[in-house]
């Protein structure tokens, strides 16, 4: 297995791992960007993404953005941290985090700051052994535009 920054050809995969983030998620209609979304994103540089490949192909991914937080500075968010079912606990999603922390490091990053269902226990689990800190106190707030 390799970890490696995503190319324009690796869009289909990364889109694919999204959706099947979705289904468990339980909200799999709530994924309406499509493929064409990605790729001009992805062209646009709106967002970065690595990958973990085997032989069978694209197997996880991270995708993030550079943000920004007021109270910090310049930071990282983390959209997505996904890992295909069959290869989860096989260390494959350590290492894409240890990648996104380096990462972090290098474009000099004073915060890295993701969201994880409260309901998510291997996800949480996983955090918290890698010495996260989990907020409380805090909830989402969206504003939807139609396009």
């Amino acid at each position: 297995m390799i970890i490696r920054k995503a190319e324009k050809k690796d869009i289909p995969h990364i889109y694919n791992l999204v959706r099947e983030l979705a289904v468990y998620e339980k909200e799999p209609e709530a994924v309406t960007a499509t493929v064409d979304d990605y790729h001009r994103d992805f062209s646009d540089g709106i967002f970065k993404v690595i990958v973990a490949e085997t032989e069978e192909g694209i197997v996880g991914m991270m995708l993030y953005f550079t943000a920004y937080s007021t109270w910090k500075g310049k930071m990282m968010y983390l959209d997505d941290f996904v890992v295909n079912e069959k290869y989860r606990r096989k260390g494959v999603g350590q290492k894409l985090y240890d990648e996104f922390l380096g990462i972090c490091k290098e474009e000099g990053v004073r915060l890295a700051k993701w969201q994880v269902l409260d309901w998510n226990k291997p996800a949480i689990h996983f955090y918290e052994k890698n010495q996260t800190e989990i907020e409380g106190g805090w909830f989402n707030v969206k504003h939807y535009f139609n396009q």
